[in-house]
């Protein structure tokens, strides 16, 4: 089943203008579907869109090879860095 399928137990309230509301009950009307549906089917679309971004690398062979090879290279001694992580947190003190 997929996310748009499965039982539905969860609950979203939103708050919006009367204007916000009445476009998308009409872009829910035009499509044949509930606000609901409509607002769960273009949500979920957007949230698959931004996190294939996060998710794949399309890399040729050159830039994969330098990209492993970064992956696989040690840091570099930076005492600065090593001095500002070593701190206690602002809300520790």
């Amino acid at each position: 089943m997929t996310e748009t399928t499965q039982g539905r137990s969860e609950r979203v309230d939103l708050r919006m203008t009367p204007a916000a509301k009445r476009m998308l009950q009409r872009a829910a009307a035009v499509t044949n579907k509930t606000l609901t549906e409509f607002l769960l089917d273009t949500g979920l679309n957007a949230a698959a869109d931004t996190l294939s971004d996060r998710r794949v690398f399309q890399l040729d062979n050159k830039r994969w090879d330098a990209f492993m090879a970064a992956l696989s290279t040690p840091p570099k001694n930076n005492p600065k860095l090593r001095k500002l992580l070593a701190r206690k947190p602002a809300w520790d003190k």
